[in-house]
């Protein structure tokens, strides 16, 4: 459909909608942007049959019918009552669908012709109520955080912002993301985008970062992957799939003995000249486990298999590349910039 046709359709739907009389066709001609283009009373009259054929399609209830038995020729209209919907009850990710189909009625492309209609139909002497003809669903939130979060995702903006890990008793952590986007999931909502200072994707539930979130940078600095599903990032960060099987690590003497509760001791076993044990634990998740074994560093080494102890991996290079700032608190400078320790395929630190 062309952008002319369907601004046609928009007026003279906003036309009918706003009047409780029965226009007939050429009074619909006279004030409806649009139609005053066509050649001919031919031309008018196939354009308008096809404009009420394409609304009667769409599911809109066009009327026909004569103010007094005295008219001769028919009129039409829109019954309110039966076009308008009633009470809708949203969950919260259908809500969030609306809210992003309302950006586009705020949105210049759309808002500028839905005025421009309005305008021209009150000029020709149709009574129109704006509040009545313009759509614009809306989300609310209690989180602080949401605001300046989609404002930033909006113009393209990096933001940083405060993120208390682990639930309400957690530390907080300073946090610089490049924001890709705002999701709902479950009830709630989650800043997807790439964090700066791990060097990877991540998810963030927007109720648990602190109402100072700050743009820094130029608007239109974020580049979003055009193959990225913020949706399938939430789902699996949020609810990860299970992973049946078991893995293998080494585990020196004398040390992690939560891990030796939860693990099953297979015997004694030495790795780079230490005493210890190897272990056998059930691998549900990966990203979780491999929090557990990163925070023992060189007391446990991944045997098996190579996807963990490539996670472990990650988690350390993160770390080293976070203590490596030199903006850290007081000044203190944590680390050599650009220079961390590298772990060996086995996860030790060399």
């Amino acid at each position: 459909m062309s952008s002319a046709r369907a601004e046609r359709l928009v007026n003279l739907v906003l036309c009918l909608l706003s009047t409780r009389q029965f226009l007939p066709a050429e009074r619909i001609r006279q004030i409806v942007p649009g139609y005053a283009d066509a050649r001919g009373d031919d031309a008018f009259f196939r354009m308008f049959e096809r404009d009420k054929n394409e609304l009667r399609e769409l599911g809109v209830p066009l009327e026909t019918g004569r103010l007094s038995s005295f008219d001769t020729v028919d009129g039409y209209r829109i019954a309110r009552q039966d076009y308008e919907l009633g009470d809708i009850d949203l969950e919260p990710d259908e809500a969030a669908a609306v809210a992003l189909a309302a950006r586009l009625w705020d949105s210049p492309d759309l808002a500028a012709p839905a005025h421009s209609a309005l305008v021209k139909l009150r000029a020709a002497g149709v009574e129109v109520d704006e509040d009545q003809g313009r759509v614009q669903p809306r989300v609310r939130t209690t989180e602080p955080a949401f605001g300046p979060l989609l404002a930033a995702v909006r113009s393209g903006r990096v933001v940083m912002f405060q993120h208390r890990r682990g639930g309400p008793g957690g530390p907080l952590q300073r946090r610089i993301v490049e924001p890709w986007g705002v999701v709902s999931w479950r009830g709630r909502w989650y800043l997807v985008g790439h964090d700066r200072d791990r060097n990877a994707p991540r998810s963030f539930r927007v109720s648990r970062i602190s109402e100072s979130v700050t743009a820094i940078g130029p608007a239109g600095a974020v580049a979003v992957p055009a193959d990225i599903d913020l949706m399938a990032m939430v789902r699996h960060n949020v609810d990860p799939p299970a992973v049946s099987g078991t893995a293998r690590v080494w585990v020196a003497d004398g040390r992690a003995h939560g891990l030796r509760r939860l693990a099953r001791v297979i015997g004694p076993r030495s790795h780079g000249g230490r005493a210890g044990d190897e272990l056998e634990l059930d691998l549900r998740s990966v990203d979780t486990v491999a929090r557990w074994l990163a925070g023992h560093g060189p007391d446990v080494v991944v045997l098996a298999p190579e996807s963990l102890a490539e996670a472990v991996r990650g988690n350390w290079a993160a770390a080293a590349a976070a203590h490596s700032r030199t903006d850290a608190p007081g000044g203190a400078v944590l680390g050599p910039a650009g220079r961390t320790r590298r772990p060996d395929r086995a996860g030790t630190v060399r």
